[in-house]
């Protein structure tokens, strides 16, 4: 089992805005930058674990788009934002088991077509509803947007969390983004201009909801041994975890109050034999301001019901106790679902981050959330050996 694994490669395509190439050519684009990152060349990887998003594209036929031959593993894996931890987490058992040496795990979307809003870019065409489908569509819930407006209305409800308090999440997010050169928005935003943005669904404002984004995101797992003689420090992975809680939206239900982060966070913090105490930066799936919100709750950060008190602290920004989504997240940085986490998480902990590069980034927690809240994952990272 030596050492464990690490992270030995990232590489980022052009995100946002950007046109006139597939998500498989994307994603190869990726992936040919992570391994020469790590100092390694695509003919070097012996695993590859891909997916995508809503297009349905990329599948495995990336391998032979990049010319892969004699791969040992090969697969494609689908948990929506929960996806990103599940590929490491394979390709570090992978790798620490035998079954391969060098994995590359790989995401690219390309929804977004010129002259067309966001919006747009989700838009699928009018579906048949049926049974209690067709109940819940008839009340309104027929997006993504309305369903998580409905389980942020439920925390507000039950713990008098506010408005305010998801902008307060809006605004430290956006200081961060100021600093990325990456990030897709970098104007400075306040908490006026969060209450003033247009409704998307109540209580959700539009500063409330992540970007839309083109590109791909590619990192390249390998065992830690290795990974110490390879071209850029090594990224390890001390633990992972997995929640799937599987809400019923019926009387008596916690959607909307607890996620899957409460069954993954102490699975990965047990593993990396660390507690909520150890984590110095978080890089959390922000879909929603109202997601990092719960999911704060859920880590341990402070009791359940007073996410709302601890983001309105100031403690998630610059200069903060626990600084959160360091890169602008996806609400103002990028949307490459869960590689929007994990990608910041790599920089912190290389100290690649430039002016926003944290202080203190020994232990780093990221989180994926897919669905409408249906899957969790975490991963705990550091720029140091497990034990060392």
């Amino acid at each position: 089992m030596g050492e464990g694994a690490a992270i030995a490669g990232l590489g980022m395509t052009e995100l946002g805005r950007v046109y006139g190439r597939s998500a498989r050519r994307l994603a190869a684009d990726a992936v040919r930058r992570a391994a020469a990152d790590a100092g390694l060349g695509p003919a070097d990887l012996d695993g590859l674990v891909v997916s995508h998003g809503l297009g349905g594209s990329p599948g495995i036929e990336l391998a032979d788009t990049l010319g892969l031959r004699d791969l040992r593993v090969l697969t494609q894996m689908n948990a929506f934002g929960a996806t990103a931890g599940a590929m490491i987490a394979y390709a570090a058992m992978s790798v620490t088991s035998g079954a391969a040496t060098t994995v590359a795990c790989v995401f690219a979307d390309a929804p977004l077509r010129p002259e067309r809003s966001s919006g747009a870019a989700y838009e699928r065409s009018a579906r048949e509803w049926h049974g209690y489908g067709g109940m819940t569509a008839a009340l309104g819930f027929r997006s993504v947007n309305a369903l998580y407006a409905l389980a942020a209305r439920r925390h507000m409800a039950r713990y008098g969390t506010t408005s305010e308090q998801f902008g307060a999440i809006a605004v430290s997010t956006r200081q961060w983004a100021t600093m990325n050169p990456l990030a897709q928005m970098r104007d400075p935003i306040t908490l006026a201009d969060h209450q003033n943005s247009r409704w998307v669904a109540e209580p959700l404002h539009l500063l409330d909801c992540c970007l839309v984004s083109n590109g791909a995101i590619a990192v390249v797992v390998t065992s830690a041994d290795r990974a110490r003689d390879l071209a850029r420090p090594p990224v390890h992975i001390w633990g992972w975890g997995q929640g799937h809680p599987g809400h019923r939206r019926e009387r008596g239900s916690e959607f909307g109050l607890t996620t899957g982060a409460a069954v993954s966070g102490p699975i990965a913090m047990k593993m990396a034999g660390v507690t909520v105490s150890d984590i110095d930066v978080c890089e959390l799936y922000d879909c929603y301001t109202y997601t990092v919100l719960v999911s704060l709750e859920d880590y341990g950060f402070c009791a359940k019901g007073e996410g709302g008190a601890f983001v309105e602290s100031g403690a998630l920004g610059p200069g903060g106790a626990l600084p959160t989504n360091t890169g602008g997240g996806q609400l103002s940085g990028y949307y490459m679902w869960g590689m929007t986490p994990l990608s910041e998480a790599v920089v912190q902990a290389r100290g690649d981050g430039g002016e926003r590069q944290v202080a203190k980034n020994d232990v780093i927690l990221v989180s994926g959330n897919g669905g409408i809240l249906d899957h969790h994952s975490t991963l705990i990272l550091s720029p140091h050996r497990k034990g060392a």
